[in-house]
């Protein structure tokens, strides 16, 4: 770590360096920076592609006020440096002399010819922790294949087991909304960038850590692959549940998942809506036979559900220790008082000064909280400041900029 006099945020000290573009490299940095690292963030002069992302107040796009990028990039500095020019590999190695921490996602194919090549960089620097973000990872023969986030999903299994709601077998497999493989490759670099740096403490000495964004969607799918070595069987979401009721019920103002496979649950809930008559068919005699009935079953379910609202049908059942869950909506997890007594979500301004509510950290130091110190930078804003502090003067500063180097 650097020589910094000691700090109360958890990684106070520790100097990192992203060079990235979108989701992965940008996450794993900014779970270093809440906790107190200070990070430089290099761009490409024409911006990182999450700036262009959005969403963007009032439908105006603003490069340096896309919610994406502010809440990637909150407690950073930036600078603006094209990696394919020498004179900004130059910038970016003298960075890394100064870093104990170089995290990145440029593509395999691409990290020699960007300067960031492991090897180069630790021969400088022993002491580097250099981490590499890809789809693929390094290595094998897919290693310099392209990926988008839809790619991600189906390479690592996730989209054969993700469904669409109720009544949504027959459609093709599905992915979230949004970047989520490269969230979850982010938040595995920084784990285990963190795990080199505390290694580095004993030997002195740093290390490549490769993170594939496949591998990190693979590793995380519960007990689905031991379902075919170990039962002979493929896990999918599509076909029967051996056990029901554990589906999705659409209420008057949202949906609900009903889970009443013990029978204790079951009975409970019947008791619940008043022992109608259907519920004393032989058909729905216990939960084997009420997941091979399920068509009929969920036609009667899906109209009580019908006659409650989501709160309602929660609370009752909540009452009777039958394990309901409403489904939450963003509006509902932005309304929600616990998260709101907790404090989880964090109001940050953006360039412009309008105030920015985004996901706070989702864990708690008792001794060394996480905070947020400075918004996410428009691009470029560091990069005088950031040069002057690697012996770059005045003049450098202005013909590198002439010459379309830095931004």
């Amino acid at each position: 770590m650097s020589a910094n006099p000691p700090s109360r945020d958890a990684l106070g000290g520790v100097r990192v360096v992203e060079c990235g573009d979108f989701v992965a490299a940008a996450y794993a940095s900014k779970q270093l920076a809440d906790l107190g690292a200070e990070v430089v963030k290099i761009e490409h002069p024409r911006g990182d592609t999450a700036r262009r992302r959005g969403p963007f107040a009032g439908g105006r796009e603003n490069p340096d006020a896309s919610g994406l990028f502010l809440y990637l990039n909150t407690n950073k500095r930036g600078i603006a440096v094209d990696l394919d020019r020498a004179a900004g590999q130059e910038i970016l190695a003298r960075l890394a002399d100064r870093a104990d921490l170089l995290v990145h996602d440029v593509p395999p194919a691409s990290i020699a010819a960007r300067g960031l090549d492991d090897g180069e960089l630790r021969a400088r620097r022993p002491g580097l922790v250099v981490t590499s973000i890809s789809p693929f990872g390094l290595d094998g023969p897919h290693r310099e294949l392209h990926a988008h986030d839809l790619n991600l999903w189906c390479a690592g299994g996730l989209a054969a087991l993700n469904g669409g709601g109720p009544g949504s077998d027959d459609l093709p497999p599905l992915k979230a909304f949004g970047q989520q493989a490269g969230f979850q490759a982010g938040l595995n670099a920084a784990v285990a960038s963190l795990g080199a740096l505390y290694e580095r403490l004993g030997s002195g000495e740093g290390q490549l850590v490769e993170i594939s964004a496949q591998e990190c969607i693979t590793s995380i799918l519960e007990m689905t692959y031991e379902f075919l070595p170990y039962m002979g069987l493929v896990a999918s979401r599509l076909g029967q549940k051996p056990i029901q009721p554990l589906d999705f019920l659409e209420c008057k103002d949202g949906w609900i998942f009903i889970c009443c496979v013990e029978e204790h649950q079951w009975h409970r809930f019947v008791e619940m809506i008043g022992t109608p008559e259907w519920s004393q068919m032989e058909l729905f005699e216990n939960r084997m036979t009420r997941a091979a009935n399920w068509d009929a079953l969920s036609i009667f379910l899906n109209e009580v559900a019908s006659e409650w609202t989501v709160a309602d049908l929660y609370h009752a059942a909540q009452a009777r220790r039958i394990p309901f869950a409403p489904v939450s909506t963003m509006g509902d997890l932005l309304d929600s008082k616990h998260l709101k007594a907790r404090g989880f979500f964090a109001t940050v301004a953006d360039p412009d000064g309008s105030p920015v509510t985004m996901p706070g950290a989702p864990y708690r130091h008792s001794a060394t909280p996480w905070r947020i110190r400075r918004r996410a930078p428009r691009l470029g804003e560091h990069t005088d400041e950031v040069l002057a502090e690697l012996g770059y003067a005045d003049g450098d500063v202005v013909r590198l900029r002439a010459d379309g180097v830095v931004a």
